[in-house]
């Protein structure tokens, strides 16, 4: 649970940006992998802890209805044209606007170091559907940011 807790609810944590449900999310992972913990390969039980993580906060957005696909998004309306000094809020606020999917992906590759054959397994997509999503979400990241110069 040590090794692993704080990047579950980092990733958690980026989607929902709610301190308090995210805890409950882990929580609730925590619990359904302690519930299999005979049937759960002790090598794959971060993929196991990750992979539940997801469905759990896949449940939670669909309850909350705050998913949205991106034909629904005008990307004209969410560019990034103001001059910022911090690239983390700027990368933040780009995050907050890509689909959930997209979302999962760049976060399990980017920021926790996960392998695209790791992240399919995660999310149940295959490898190259992983790689379409990054490419499409780092694609709208750097659309977003815009040119270095206005972020630094």
């Amino acid at each position: 649970m040590d090794a692993h807790a704080d990047g579950v609810y980092r990733f958690v944590l980026k989607h929902i940006r709610d301190r308090d449900v995210a805890k409950d999310i882990v929580q609730d992972a925590f619990e359904k992998m302690w519930r299999k913990v005979d049937t759960i390969d002790a090598a794959k039980s971060k993929t196991y802890l990750f992979t539940t993580a997801y469905h759990t906060l896949i449940d939670y957005t669909r309850k909350s209805s705050k998913n949205s696909a991106l034909s629904e998004v005008d990307l004209k309306h969410h560019s990034h044209s103001r001059q910022y000094s911090d690239l983390k809020e700027v990368l933040n606020r780009g995050l907050e606007q890509l689909p959930e999917i997209q979302k999962t992906v760049v976060l399990l590759r980017d920021y926790e170091g996960y392998d695209y054959a790791e992240i399919g397994e995660i999310t149940g997509l295959s490898e190259s559907q992983v790689k379409v999503y990054i490419f499409r979400a780092r694609t709208f990241l750097k659309n977003y940011i815009g040119k270095v110069e206005t972020v630094i």
